[in-house]
């Protein structure tokens, strides 16, 4: 009888304050369990010790063990950051932060001389604010995770005015995008009408392949240098490899990975018949300023010929040297080149259109729903950005889930 009495007592509160309690309780579900994953797969870390025989011939007794206390380490950052994080949402949530933003955006605005009438200026006011005090609170985890965890294990190498200078950028340009896109995207969604959400998705889809398309071209840039790579076997075998499979590539870029990680990836991005190939600058063993900068602080580069160097010096400098040789990167290139010649990018932006166009029906049939707002304590007003905000995070939190 009790537990069903309190079963029916939940069921009569109001409408906002259950679907206040189901939020809160699906996100602490789920962060529970996906902890609980994590400490599982930390508990593999921490009790194998011994190369699996599996991966016997490929990778020796000293890689993977710097490689398992290297994951323990992250696991253990992982579990104190999402422990933090999880207990700043619910604090958020608990006390209100996200209506007293939304008051604060409308001081500010009112100095301004921007009236209540002005919704999209306020929008635009909270989202800065919101950025910014996200960027600041995880600015000590970031700190952390790059010149203690990072640093640690060798792949850090950043300066902290670099990485200072770097977060600054990033948010700048951030907001260079963010602001003038949502503002946008409000404006489209108050003038649609009944069918806002069709106007509002194609929106999406526009500024989406918009950004896809000049990334690498004209934002990734103002970050880090990027440089043909040069004539050699090396891009002769990536041109037969793209030839092979009738990729349309145009042009091979090195960017320099290397004045931020040792960590090395590649990607290739473009439409149509304008395809371009990206290698990281760690991921080439001949290229790696890394390795310039061992061999030139160890004295222990070896000749050209090879001749007259022992072995010991020869063994010490290619156990040191960063990257991958040729057949290695046409190996993680392939691995790239195959989800194109699969179709699995195509594949992905149409699943992943067909999700935002759902989403943003589901979007127009709950914005009206009052109880929504009351919810996260929005009683008198219904602002748009915040019913995406509401419904978008929190509403749809079990379905992004399944996803």
């Amino acid at each position: 009888m009790g537990m069903w009495a309190s079963l029916d007592a939940m069921w009569e509160m109001p409408a906002e304050k259950r679907i206040f309690g189901a939020v809160l309780l699906f996100s602490w579900t789920v962060y529970l369990w996906e902890t609980f994953l994590a400490q599982r797969q930390r508990r593999i870390y921490k009790t194998t010790t011994r190369v699996p025989p599996e991966l016997g011939q490929i990778m020796d007794s000293e890689t993977f063990e710097k490689s398992r206390l290297y994951q323990l380490d992250k696991s253990t950052f992982s579990f104190w950051s999402g422990l933090y994080s999880e207990i700043e949402g619910t604090l958020i949530l608990l006390f209100g932060g996200i209506p007293y933003l939304w008051r604060l955006s409308g001081r500010f605005c009112g100095y301004a001389g921007f009236g209540p009438e002005y919704e999209i200026t306020q929008s635009l006011v909270f989202l800065l604010l919101a950025t910014l005090f996200s960027a600041l609170t995880g600015l000590p985890w970031s700190l952390y995770n790059t010149f203690v965890i990072e640093e640690k294990h060798g792949f850090n190498q950043q300066t902290l005015g670099f990485f200072m200078k770097d977060a600054v950028k990033k948010f700048i340009v951030t907001q260079c995008i963010l602001l003038p896109v949502s503002s946008l995207l409000l404006y489209i969604i108050k003038i649609g009408g009944d069918y806002f959400f069709i106007y509002a998705w194609l929106f999406t889809l526009v500024v989406s392949l918009v950004l896809v398309t000049i990334y690498a071209d004209y934002i990734a840039p103002l970050f880090d240098k990027f440089t043909p790579l040069p004539e050699g076997k090396l891009k002769q075998e990536i041109e037969v490899m793209a030839k092979s499979i009738d990729f349309p590539l145009t042009k091979v870029y090195v960017v320099e990975g290397s004045k931020r990680s040792s960590h090395s990836n590649a990607y290739f991005y473009g439409f149509f018949k304008n395809k371009r190939i990206v290698l990281f600058d760690t991921l080439l063993e001949e290229y790696s300023v890394l390795n310039k900068d061992i061999l030139e602080e160890s004295g222990m580069e070896p000749r050209k010929d090879g001749e007259g160097d022992s072995e010991e010096i020869k063994a010490k400098v290619k156990n040191k040297k960063q990257g991958c040789k040729n057949e290695e990167v046409l190996a993680v290139l392939g691995h790239e080149l195959g989800h194109w010649k699969l179709g699995h990018t195509v594949k992905n932006i149409i699943i992943s259109q067909m999700n935002s166009f759902l989403c943003f029906f589901l979007f127009a049939v709950l914005i009206g729903r009052k109880e929504l707002f009351a919810a996260f304590g929005f009683y008198t007003s219904q602002p748009t950005l915040i019913g995406l905000l509401i419904i978008f995070q929190f509403i749809f939190s079990p379905y992004n889930e399944i996803l």
